[in-house]
């Protein structure tokens, strides 16, 4: 996958609104619901969403815990916290 091929990391209203073909009073609509992340403040006039959390919160809605294929961290994390918790019974 390119960048031409992906959204920005981090998304303005605007791109993620595009992003998700949603209207941008939807997007601060699903933010207060919690349905989506809180955006990043960088500056008083300057918010955006990180796309892989976006995604994380959206692989939510489905039920699922499966993290991106794109996010190689996310998906070790995952697998730390698995083999973490199956040690502790084994003692």
């Amino acid at each position: 996958m390119t960048l031409a091929d992906r959204p920005p990391s981090y998304l303005s209203r605007a791109t993620l609104a595009q992003e998700l073909d949603v209207s941008e009073s939807t997007v601060d609509e699903m933010v207060r619901r919690g349905v989506l992340p809180k955006p990043l403040r960088l500056s008083s006039g300057c918010v955006r969403w990180c796309w892989q959390d976006v995604q994380a919160a959206l692989v939510t809605l489905k039920g699922g815990t499966e993290t991106p294929a794109s996010d190689p961290f996310l998906a070790g994390a995952l697998n730390v916290t698995q083999t973490s918790e199956s040690r502790r019974g084994t003692a």
